[in-house]
């Protein structure tokens, strides 16, 4: 049995926004993401499954136990975007204070505060309060403060949103640590899909109020199913070019310009092809197609180069070691097995067929 289980869950707003018919599973001790752009819903669906909002319709299911509105029973704990801190308590006082409100003895939550301070990672002194502690610090004394109450499930709503890029990293590798190390089953939102993609056993990438897919990192990066996770989930994004079927099935044309790819079988007379930035190469091969181009833009960007290259009325982006000059016609190749097609109406993965070599 499934730790969360969601079922046709919506809550509507008079704006129009919110929740439509949402069902989901997460497993016990899994790490699961909402990812998706900021007023799709994630952050609601959060509050719903903590239980500070009413659901309109649905329901939510915690460990098998009916969970309505308000009436999480301490199985579920949550952690704010802005940890929610206590600023005239300390460190210790603030992880204690959901022991205190249960009226436990003092060697009691001395024992807990210390340990779940240890396992947050939390090794400054607890006796200084919030203004005294890094942002960093401050995020621990939070996971503590969820951890100490024993809850069956975490809710972390973009935790690491406020702290710079550097923490943010540093942070990641040890929310990852905690959540193996503790096991706890730990649900998070974030609109960053880095974060999604590093940090999750699964993810659910959400739009307007629904779920447009579930699935591990790996399988949404590889097999995303509509247009809309292509260009979302993956940093640069996917390259998508609406394109139109020649006669002949074999061609795909983008203005005047076209290249020799076999469209899926289903496709009509326009598509939209994608092929991810690191699946283009300067480098032939006998398996690989070309697509011909000219460059428009070249960025430094450390190691490598990012480039933006014109496809007939399309921009292509890719990286190279080399140093190409903008206005020069080059040659990319990239293997059949790694192109994308998705429906020009509806937006809907097409599945793939292997093409000839161009």
């Amino acid at each position: 049995m499934p730790e969360l289980l969601i079922r046709n869950l919506s809550r509507e707003f008079s704006s129009g926004a919110g929740l439509h018919d949402i069902s989901l599973e997460v497993e016990a001790g899994e790490f699961f993401v909402l990812l998706g752009p900021s007023g799709c819903g994630k952050s609601t669906l959060l509050r719903l499954i903590a239980g500070l909002e009413p659901a309109d319709r649905g329901i939510v299911d915690i460990a098998g136990t009916h969970a309505g509105y308000g009436a999480r029973n301490g199985a579920v704990a949550m952690v704010f975007q802005n940890y929610a801190l206590y600023p005239h308590m300390t460190a210790f006082d603030n992880i204690a204070f959901p022991l205190r409100l249960m009226k436990l003895g003092r060697e009691e939550i001395r024992r807990r505060v210390e340990a779940c301070a240890r396992s947050a990672g939390l090794s400054t002194a607890l006796n200084r309060r919030p203004a005294e502690l890094s942002g960093g610090e401050r995020q621990r004394v939070a996971l503590a403060r969820a951890l100490v109450r024993e809850p069956r499930i975490i809710l972390m709503d973009e935790p690491l949103s406020n702290l710079d890029a550097q923490l943010r990293a540093s942070l990641r590798v040890e929310l990852k640590r905690f959540q193996r190390d503790t096991g706890r089953t730990v649900i998070y939102v974030t609109h960053d899909q880095l974060e999604a993609l590093t940090l999750a056993d699964r993810l659910a990438v959400m739009r307007a109020g629904t779920i447009e897919q579930i699935g591990s990192p790996r399988a949404l990066y590889d097999a995303p199913a509509n247009e809309f996770v292509a260009s979302f989930v993956g940093q640069p994004p996917m390259n998508l070019v609406r394109v139109r079927v020649a006669p002949d099935r074999k061609t795909l044309c983008a203005g005047e310009a076209m290249l020799r790819v076999e469209p899926p079988a289903a496709a009509r007379d326009e598509v939209i092809f994608g092929i991810r930035p690191e699946d283009l190469s300067l480098h032939a091969g006998p398996a690989k197609s070309a697509i011909e181009t000219t460059i428009e833009r070249v960025e430094f960007s450390g190691a490598r180069y990012s480039v933006v290259a014109r496809f007939g009325p399309a921009y292509l982006l890719t990286e190279t070691a080399e140093p190409l000059q903008a206005g020069e016609r080059r040659r990319f190749y990239f293997e059949r097995s790694r192109v994308h097609f998705f429906d020009a109406s509806s937006g809907r993965r097409l599945p793939r067929v292997d093409s000839s070599p161009g």
